[in-house]
């Protein structure tokens, strides 16, 4: 039972990262992120300031929805927790999905997250 309230709690924290994406929010994508957070992309690495500042144009999200997920707890205050991401860029009627792993860290009262990798969804299933 206590996986299934960490699950809830981490997707909460995940979904804020993805509202601030859709809604072209730098400063609230920067205060769910760690200072020294390290995100791993298809594109190369990037920090709290660049995944913020993708953000300075506007939305990068339009529309999404996340599944599948799972947590890992890696500690007492810190767990993994992995998902499915499909949603669609502003402009864009095609969809996209990627497999997304976010390390989070209990901060205080809340989570702040240190990692996230994002893995494209090809669609071919693992032998």
């Amino acid at each position: 039972m206590a996986e299934d309230s960490l699950l809830r709690e981490l997707l909460a924290c995940e979904t804020s990262i993805w509202e601030a994406l859709v809604a072209g929010d730098a400063a609230a994508d920067a205060r769910a992120l760690a200072p020294a957070f390290l995100g791993v992309y298809p594109d190369g690495f990037a920090g709290r300031d660049s995944h913020a500042g993708q953000l300075v144009s506007g939305p990068t999200v339009a529309r999404y929805a996340l599944s599948d997920a799972r947590v890992l707890p890696l500690g007492p205050d810190c767990a993994l927790l992995a998902y499915l991401a499909s949603y669609t860029r502003p402009g864009r009627s095609e969809g996209e999905a990627m497999y997304v792993s976010s390390i989070w860290r209990r901060r205080g009262d809340g989570w702040e997250n240190l990692f996230s990798q994002d893995t494209p969804a090809t669609g071919q299933p693992v032998p």
